[in-house]
């Protein structure tokens, strides 16, 4: 894999992950829109890792939380912190286990195509608009529940798709349940913590066996731009959300989605596409 193509997959997953537009989506077109080939799903996940130091940077106060709900649990304190911990890994469990049915049987690389990131693109940013514009803003993230924490990670799931989000689909939840804006986008971030980690463990393990030094050396230098790109992304959408709704992330899915519909039926012609 050529150097340029994995820096551009960082800094692409860096800007995308906690935005409401799909990063997988977008490392897909990375090799659907250009003559690089495919990287795969190992190296997306690989430069996950990245937005995960971004996350933990970003939410330290929250992550030092859940490391106390960790050491309550192994001592029976039933703590807000532990609480808070088991939410998100019971929010977790769906996408776990039909990821790993997922990435398995080879159905994530039958989705990697511009016809199911253009609609599925267009089809939740539309649902994620009608939840931003109708749903109340009354719940904090201290009033969630564990039907609450399972509906939303069981959306989660839906973001296996490329193009859905998986910021967008866990936001649009939380906005139907009636969640603040900032409080979506904050149950959302800590949410991909242990998303990320569990996905990023597995890629950095089958990195490790394959024994590539050199595509090891190249996605440790893409963590690194990724980090920087992420930092910069959630600090931005934070500012969004302080002062104003999702259409700026709605209005760009749905140009995006007519694109490449265009792009796919033969309207628009790239070429060497």
């Amino acid at each position: 894999m050529p150097i340029e193509q994995i820096m551009a997959l960082a800094l692409v997953q860096g800007i995308t992950e906690f935005l409401p537009i799909s990063s997988s989506g977008h490392l897909n077109l990375v090799h659907l829109l250009t003559e690089w080939r495919d990287q795969g799903p190992l190296a997306d996940v690989a430069v996950h890792v990245g937005t995960l130091f971004a996350v933990l940077v970003y939410m330290w106060r929250d992550f030092l939380r859940l490391l106390a709900g960790a050491g309550h649990l192994l001592f029976a304190r039933p703590t807000e912190e532990a609480k808070l911990l088991l939410l998100l890994i019971l929010a977790s469990l769906p996408v776990f286990a039909i990821g790993y049915i997922a990435f398995e049987t080879g159905l994530i690389d039958s989705l990697r195509t511009i016809e199911v990131i253009a609609w599925s693109n267009l089809i939740f940013a539309v649902i994620l608009w009608i939840a931003d514009s109708r749903g109340l803003t009354i719940r904090l993230m201290k009033h969630t529940g564990p039907n609450d924490a399972l509906l939303i990670g069981l959306s989660q799931v839906i973001a296996l798709i490329p193009g859905a989000s998986r910021t967008g689909v866990t936001m649009t939840a939380a906005r139907f349940l009636g969640y603040e804006r900032v409080e979506a986008a904050r149950f959302s971030l800590l949410l991909s913590i242990p998303t990320i980690s569990g996905l990023g463990a597995a890629a950095v393990f089958k990195l490790a066996a394959s024994g590539d030094l050199e595509l090891q050396a190249d996605l440790g230098l893409a963590v690194i731009i990724a980090f920087i790109a992420a930092i910069l992304s959630i600090w931005l959408m934070m500012a969004i959300l302080r002062h104003t709704t999702m259409l700026v992330f709605v209005v760009y899915r749905i140009v995006l989605s007519l694109a490449l519909l265009a792009i796919f039926y033969g309207l628009i012609t790239i070429p060497d596409m």
